[in-house]
C-alpha cells in the first residue's frame, strides 16, 4: 500500500474542505495527497457543463485550483491530482485501493436534521475497501474544517461480539499520529427479562456489566501493548450504541465506526449505528470496512 491519502474532488465546498482536512492528514501521516475527480460525479454541478470539452476543462480547473490552494498551505506536501472514468462510486473506491483512506466531502442540514450524506457518497462507502473519510463542510459553530481541531479525542465505536481489528488498527494509528487520547466506546443494554425481575436486577446486571467490561478490556490489551504511551478510556456504556457514541463524539477530532464486508449485493451494507454516526456526527467521519 502506498503512502497515500486519496480525496475526491466534485468543486462543491463540501469537497474544498475535505481536501483542506486531507491535506492536514497527509502532513501527519508523511503521506502524499491525491486529488481525484470522477468524471460523472456531478449531483448538484455548481454550473452548466453541456459538452465534453467543457467537461474536462472545468474538471481541470477544479483541480489545479485546488492543488495551488493545497501548495500554498503546505509547501512541502506532494499533491497530484488526476481524472478517473466509470461510476463514480466505484471510480472513487478504485481510486484509493492502495491508500491510507478516501476523503470525501458532506453537506450540514442543521443540528435537527443532520448531515447529508450524497448518494454518490453512501455507495462509495460501501464500495471501497480502503477507510473512508466523511468530511462536513462546516460544524455547528459554522467554522470549516481544516483537519486542525487536534485537540479533541479520537472516538471509536466498537461491538465486543464482532471482530474489531481493524477499526482498532485504525482508530490507534490516527490517535498515535495526533498524540491525542482515544475514547473506546461499547454501547449495550440489558435484556427485558431484567426489568421484569427487579429483585435479580441488581446483581445480575452488575455481573453482566463486569462481563462485558472484561471483554472489551481483553480486546482492545494487544493495542494496549502496541501503543503503550497512548491515553486510552475505555467504556462499556449503557443505552443505544448510536447515541453513546455520538455523544462521546460531540468534541472529537474523528469518529471511527465500522461496517461489515457483504460480498452479497442483497441485505444491509452499512448497519444502524454507523448509519447514524455518518448522518449526525459534527466531526469527521472514518468508516472502516471489516469482515
Amino acid at each position: 500500500m502506498a503512502n497515500r491519502v486519496t480525496v475526491g474532488l466534485d468543486g462543491s465546498p463540501e469537497s474544498t474542505a475535505a481536501a483542506r482536512w486531507a491535506a492536514h492528514e497527509a502532513e501527519l501521516r508523511g503521506a502524499s495527497l491525491d486529488l481525484v475527480h470522477a468524471e460523472e460525479w456531478l449531483e448538484n454541478p455548481p454550473l452548466p457543463v453541456t459538452t465534453t470539452e467543457e467537461r474536462r476543462r472545468w474538471a481541470e480547473a477544479v483541480l489545479r485550483d485546488t492543488a495551488d490552494g493545497t501548495h500554498r498551505a503546505h509547501p512541502s506536501l506532494k499533491v497530484d491530482t488526476r481524472r478517473v472514468g466509470g461510476l463514480p462510486s466505484l471510480a472513487l473506491a478504485r481510486a484509493a485501493e492502495d491508500s491510507d483512506m478516501l476523503v470525501l466531502g458532506s453537506r450540514a442540514l442543521g443540528s435537527i436534521g443532520g448531515f447529508l450524506v450524497g448518494s454518490t457518497g453512501a455507495a462509495t462507502v460501501i464500495e471501497a475497501v480502503r477507510p473512508v473519510v466523511l468530511v462536513r463542510s462546516m460544524d455547528r459553530a459554522g467554522s470549516p474544517p481544516d483537519g486542525t481541531r487536534d485537540r479533541g479525542p479520537i472516538v471509536v465505536g466498537v461491538d465486543i461480539h464482532q471482530p474489531c481489528d481493524r477499526l482498532l488498527a485504525f482508530a490507534f494509528e490516527e490517535a498515535s499520529h495526533r498524540h491525542c487520547p482515544l475514547v473506546i466506546i461499547h454501547g449495550w443494554s440489558p435484556p427485558p427479562i431484567l426489568s421484569h425481575a427487579p429483585a435479580l436486577a441488581p446483581g445480575v446486571g452488575q455481573e453482566m456489566a463486569h462481563g462485558i467490561t472484561t471483554t472489551l478490556d481483553e480486546m482492545i490489551s494487544p493495542w494496549h501493548e502496541k501503543y503503550p504511551s497512548l491515553q486510552v478510556d475505555s467504556r462499556a456504556t449503557i443505552g443505544q450504541p448510536a447515541i453513546q457514541v455520538l455523544d462521546a463524539a460531540s468534541t472529537a477530532a474523528l469518529v471511527v465506526v465500522g461496517r461489515r464486508i457483504r460480498h452479497s449485493a442483497f441485505g444491509t451494507h452499512i448497519g444502524p449505528v454507523t448509519h447514524a454516526v455518518m448522518h449526525h456526527a459534527v466531526a469527521p467521519v472514518a468508516v472502516i470496512a471489516h469482515e
